[in-house]
């Protein structure tokens, strides 16, 4: 990944600057902007949560978005398939997207498998000094399974499909997240509550 940035300095690509910057629409907006990044299995509750969390903060007048992951590849990242380099490409061109919407002075929520640590360490290193989250949503394979309508993981352990994360390809825990979700535990509405007290905390939003 960091190569590309070389090809960058290499074309004499140079960042314009304009007359209003992030702590001017910060200020504006009456509150900080990061970026939350979700990991977890598929079907832990990532989206869900997301999307739940986003409207809370809309309600109260925060500006927020979020980045899921299916919705990202049906057109920025809609050329990508899944094999590991692909996925990573998946996971840079995101990242880049949330740094520009973070600028604009959004709270982005990025809702994304990402299975792999020195992915989600590059995710890190991206927004190093600066807002970030780093949300595990922890939840068993058993009950992610029990979860999926199509039956995603019982067709993966048959052979039917081939590279699901949690079942024929690996998903490597989070070793220091910033915050654990795990939703065999916790409802959607203590999950919310949680995080919206970590984002105070922080001084994100108050």
């Amino acid at each position: 990944m960091d190569s590309v940035y070389s090809r960058v300095a290499e074309n004499n690509v140079v960042w314009h600057n304009g007359f209003v910057n992030r702590v001017d629409r910060n200020e504006a907006y009456g509150h900080k902007s990061g970026l939350i990044w979700f990991t977890g299995l598929s079907s832990s509750g990532k989206s869900t949560i997301a999307h739940a969390f986003e409207k809370r903060l809309f309600e109260e007048g925060i500006k927020c978005y979020v980045l899921d992951g299916d919705n990202i590849r049906h057109g920025l990242n809609a050329d990508l398939g899944f094999s590991e380099n692909d996925k990573r490409e998946n996971l840079r061109r995101t990242v880049e997207v949330a740094r520009l919407m973070v600028d604009a002075g959004l709270i982005v929520l990025a809702a994304f498998v990402s299975p792999f640590r020195r992915d989600r360490q590059y995710i890190r290193e991206r927004f190093k000094n600066d807002n970030f989250l780093e949300v595990y949503v922890r939840c068993s394979v058993d009950e992610c399974a029990r979860r999926v309508p199509k039956g995603y993981y019982e067709k993966t352990r048959a052979g039917i499909i081939k590279g699901y994360t949690g079942v024929d390809s690996p998903y490597e825990e989070p070793e220091n997240p910033d915050l654990i979700l795990d939703t065999e535990k916790m409802d959607k509405e203590s999950s919310i509550s949680l995080l919206y007290e970590t984002l105070m905390n922080r001084g994100w939003i108050g």
